[in-house]
């Protein structure tokens, strides 16, 4: 037995479903973001009370898909910023490239270093950090592709690859903490 909410959302879907989604594909550039975004516009307006009283439902719809967009786009940019950084940090005095430079033993062993710290951040984590940052990074998978796989949102993707990167980033920041020269000598 369905309700008169359930008939109202049914049927306001119905309608503006399809609208709604090319609405959000042009804002997000994904198809598949747009859907999602969707879902969870529906899932909201489900939560109210009573949707069906409603002045306009159809542009209370639109101002939470519109809402939902906007967070999703400063995630994404927030996180490309975040990459953009990570991509561009190189110790001062280090070359870009340590294979290409003719590294010294004592520039492999601290690459070395860090790399078993990485591991160890790794290790660290929780499962589902750990499988979509290597899914992402090992098998250059996007993340939509990531979280059909671990059954997840792409948002909750967004959030645990950004979550590994910033444990990374901890580890690296403490181990470069403990290289810096001690000037009291």
């Amino acid at each position: 037995m369905t309700s008169d909410k359930d008939k109202f959302i049914a049927e306001l879907v119905s309608k503006h479903g399809g609208p709604l989604e090319n609405y959000l594909a042009r804002k997000l550039d994904s198809r598949e973001d747009a859907a999602e975004l969707a879902q969870e516009a529906y899932m909201r307006l489900h939560r109210l009370e009573q949707p069906e009283n409603l002045d306009n439902a159809r542009a209370f719809l639109f101002q939470v898909a519109t809402n939902l967009a906007v967070d999703q786009l400063r995630r994404r940019q927030l996180h490309f910023r975040f990459l953009r950084t990570e991509k561009g940090q190189v110790m001062e005095g280090e070359p870009p490239d340590l294979n290409a430079a003719g590294a010294s033993p004592e520039q492999i062993l601290g690459a070395r270093q860090k790399l078993q710290a990485i591991e160890s951040a790794l290790d660290s984590m929780p499962f589902k950090v750990k499988q979509a940052f290597l899914l992402h990074r090992q098998n250059g998978l996007p993340y939509s592709a990531i979280a059909e796989q671990m059954q997840v949102s792409v948002s909750s993707v967004e959030k645990y690859i950004l979550r590994a990167l910033k444990q990374c980033r901890q580890t690296m920041a403490a181990i470069e903490a403990n290289e810096a020269p001690d000037l009291d000598d």
